[in-house]
């Protein structure tokens, strides 16, 4: 009867290593497949003007700008990209789950050097991960069919006069809309002049429940109820 026990036992951790195992290596495989952090480009070695109508315009940024030659209102143009990263939770091993989507859309106004007003909005129904199944549920989580976008609006003026040195790096104060609930949020902005305009890498950190969102929990895998929301933004007159 004992060594009837003693091979149950051992039958038991095998087991449970296997399953172990199997998640470290799920999870190993799945962290080196998410996409990494939005980033601003790398400077180019020379500076550039924002680039007018007619001109050529490149990729490359430029390492300085007279801040007050920004006035005015930007659009958000193509090339320009939003999203969130998460934490998933398999059997105790860490998952990073990255959403990325092109639908984004808005404007920003700079007077002086002060950005003044921004809005930001997400079409949260193109939002993908590589997991399609994944895809599905977030969907229903975000009551996309309800609420389709999310949008992210300045409140208070932010100086970015840095941007003259190269990059402007601010905590900027807003309304995140999620789900159809609106909750205030400070975005660390970062913005540097390229040839094209402007490029702004963006981070907000949110509490999914202020949003009534209810991070899954499936037992052996669960959602963490926090993440952050990227943006990389495009902006163009």
């Amino acid at each position: 009867m004992r060594k009837k026990w003693i091979i149950i036992g051992a039958s038991l951790l095998v087991l449970i290593a296997a399953v172990w195992g199997g998640s470290a290596i799920y999870a190993n495989v799945e962290n080196g497949r998410a996409l990494d952090e939005l980033a601003l480009s790398t400077p180019a070695t020379t500076s550039a003007a924002p680039a007018t109508a007619g001109a050529a315009a490149t990729d490359a940024p430029a390492t300085t700008a007279d801040a007050t030659d920004l006035a005015g209102t930007w659009t958000v143009a193509d090339g320009s990209q939003a999203g969130y990263r998460v934490k998933e939770v398999l059997n105790g091993q860490d998952v990073t789950v990255v959403g990325r989507t092109t639908g984004v859309t808005g404007t920003a106004t700079v007077e002086g050097t002060s950005l003044t007003a921004a809005t930001v909005t997400v079409d949260m129904k193109n939002v993908t991960t590589d997991n399609s199944s994944r895809d599905g549920q977030f969907l229903g989580i975000l009551k996309t069919s309800e609420f389709p976008t999310s949008t992210f609006t300045l409140t208070g003026p932010v100086d970015i006069g840095a941007i003259s040195n190269g990059v402007a790096t601010v905590q900027a104060p807003g309304e995140l809309t999620v789900a159809g609930v609106t909750q205030k949020v400070t975005a660390t902005l970062s913005a540097q002049v390229t040839a094209d305009g402007v490029e702004v890498q963006g981070s907000i950190p949110v509490t999914f429940k202020d949003y009534g969102i209810d991070a899954p929990n499936l037992g052996f895998v669960k959602v963490e109820n926090t993440g952050t929301i990227e943006m990389l933004l495009k902006l163009g007159r």
